[in-house]
């Protein structure tokens, strides 16, 4: 302990020992401090270090983990693989016991087989001797053959021979056809050569290319099949101008007069059905009356076109008149 001291007054001077008590605790102190620094420096390296140590552990555990799941799975997948392998094994068992029943099936068709085998060798012996007669009947009926061979060329000779003559007979018969159509042409000419003299100032008579035609209000009433006085007249007109005809007409031409009815497509209000009924009955009435001013029926022909065959298509009253008519035709059969 520091020495009291006395001052003049030999008083006590305690204050130079509170100084160094007071540096003492202060050293103290800080040495304390010191120790208490260092220690928890060293204290956070070693936390440090063991949480370093702790995370690289988790890592490892982490790890551990991941590699226990992924064997986990791969040991699934194996047993998996093992039933499934079990069951490929016993798939393959059972084939392999089809197979074998197979083999047993298949081995007893060789046997029967290889049986039929010697009977077919047998028979086969038989078919070469039938080949051979067969052969021989086919050298034979080739010589036939060509025998007939030779027959049917001198036949096609003379077919070439008659197609000539054929031939030469359709050139004939073309040229007296073509010659008898000239004079049919003639005849029709001259035929409507004098009608068209004799009814030239007739209203509603027209020559239309080769036809002679006469309106229907000529001949016959509205809706009827039945000839007027002045219808009849005409006919008999031309009846005997056609007679006067056909006389000098030769008996070889096959040559017809025909009658066409036609109407108009107004419709029909009478006692026939339809217009098809009407323009045939009309051309049925003109041909009864040329036969019975002797024109021969052989040569005679009557047809209905109902209003199918216009003349004018126009729906006018015009036109409906021109369509309602009787055409004559000398022509061929």
């Amino acid at each position: 302990m520091a020495r009291r001291r006395r001052g003049p007054n030999n008083a006590l001077d305690a204050w130079p020992g509170y100084v160094d008590a007071l540096s003492t605790l202060l050293m103290v102190v800080t040495f304390v401090l010191l120790v208490f620094v260092v220690g928890q420096q060293f204290l956070s390296v070693s936390l440090m270090r063991r949480e370093h140590t702790l995370d690289a552990l988790q890592k490892q555990l982490a790890e551990l983990s991941h590699m226990l799941s992924m064997t986990e799975d791969k040991n699934k997948s194996l047993n998996a693989t093992v039933a499934s392998l079990a069951n490929d094994k016993q798939k393959n068992e059972d084939q392999l016991k089809a197979l074998a029943g197979q083999m047993a099936l298949l081995n007893g068709q060789l046997q029967s087989k290889d049986q039929a085998l010697a009977s077919a060798d047998s028979a086969s012996q038989q078919q070469n001797t039938k080949i051979s007669d067969l052969q021989a009947q086919i050298e034979e009926l080739t010589r036939q053959l060509q025998a007939i061979s030779n027959a049917l060329d001198i036949e096609k000779k003379n077919e070439t021979a008659k197609d000539a003559q054929i031939q030469d007979l359709g050139n004939k018969l073309n040229i007296a056809l073509a010659d008898k159509v000239n004079q049919l042409k003639r005849y029709r000419s001259e035929f409507f050569g004098r009608l068209r003299d004799i009814l030239k100032n007739q209203k509603g008579v027209n020559v239309v290319g080769d036809r002679f035609v006469f309106q229907s209000e000529i001949l016959f009433p509205q809706g009827s099949a039945d000839l007027t006085a002045e219808g009849k007249k005409e006919i008999t007109t031309l009846a005997k101008t056609f007679k006067q005809v056909s006389s000098t007409i030769p008996a070889d031409i096959p040559w017809i007069l025909r009658i066409d009815g036609h109407a108009d497509k107004q419709p029909i209000h009478s006692a026939f059905p339809s217009n098809w009924e009407l323009s045939s009955e009309r051309a049925i009435t003109v041909v009864k009356l040329l036969i019975s001013e002797g024109i021969d029926p052989r040569h005679l022909a009557a047809t209905g076109f109902a209003d199918y065959q216009p003349l004018d298509a126009a729906n006018t009253p015009a036109a409906y008149a021109r369509n309602r008519r009787i055409e004559f035709r000398l022509t061929d059969r």
